[in-house]
């Protein structure tokens, strides 16, 4: 399966071990699927500065912000989705830092044969104990390595258990101390890690969500029909299967179904 955003921890425990020397909030953004608010595109741009870049080095995908109050503005301003705007910005400012640290080229960092990609698969491949089948483009143009969904949960159990003084650990540990920077204002995903002490969360496009307990229990979903209704109840009721109970939780347990703008129905997973 394509772990899509659910990588990115992944891909930031790597970018760390290659030599990545960023701050807690930089890391948390390099983790992240932010929604695009002024403070989110701050630290992407200090992150930038920081190896003598601007935004114009970003490659990935043009996008709107997905907070309506940064779209809403970026709208007013009359300018054109960006780079810097875009979800993926965090990760893809960490691979250029990444690239400049190293002394790679960084005209090129989306390219899987680049070194700052080759060493990016191994270490997928390392911590989901797969080997990697299929290199592919994610949606914000970066490469994607396909893993099996028991990978990528064996993967957030190895981040989540790993001391903080290595760089798996390190990542684990600034995702739960920002949850507000890997998501965003009133996102799904900070809610979930703010609502449930010591939970690692990370979403991804096209159904997938991956979680995991400072115990190192991990889930990961995958929903087949690459629907988002369905992830965040079965995400629920899956860590529930596995023992976790927390009242935080709760709120993700079923998913609305409307009707003209009211609710008509609920889903909920049944395991």
């Amino acid at each position: 399966m394509l772990p899509r955003s659910c990588a990115k921890p992944l891909q930031a425990t790597g970018m760390l071990e290659l030599g990545l020397r960023v701050d807690d909030e930089q890391l948390a953004l390099v983790c992240a699927s932010h929604t695009g608010q002024p403070a989110h595109v701050d630290v992407v741009r200090r992150i930038l500065a920081d190896v003598g870049l601007t935004e114009t080095a970003l490659d990935n995908t043009p996008g709107m912000p997905v907070d309506a109050a940064a779209r809403r503005a970026l709208v007013a301003a009359g300018q054109p989705p960006t780079s810097i705007t875009h979800s993926c910005s965090g990760k893809h400012a960490g691979m250029l830092a990444t690239c400049v640290t190293n002394g790679w080229p960084t005209a090129n960092y989306r390219d899987p044969d680049h070194p700052l990609q080759v060493e990016l698969r191994a270490t997928v491949g390392q911590l989901t104990g797969d080997e990697v089948c299929a290199t592919v483009v994610d949606g914000c143009g970066a490469p994607l390595f396909a893993v099996t969904l028991a990978g990528l949960a064996r993967a957030f159990a190895r981040i989540v258990t790993a001391s903080e003084a290595t760089s798996a650990g390190r990542c684990a540990a600034v995702m739960r101390r920002y949850p507000e920077l890997v998501g965003g204002t009133g996102h799904h995903v900070t809610r979930l890690m703010a609502g449930v002490p010591g939970l690692l969360a990370k979403d991804g496009a096209e159904g997938v969500y991956a979680a995991a307990m400072p115990d190192g229990l991990a889930v990961a979903v995958k929903i087949e029909d690459g629907g988002d209704r369905a992830r965040l109840p079965v995400l629920v009721a899956a860590l529930r299967a596995v023992g976790v109970d927390a009242r935080g939780l709760s709120e993700f347990e079923t998913a609305p179904v409307l009707g003209h703008g009211e609710p008509v129905g609920a889903l909920r997973a049944v395991l």
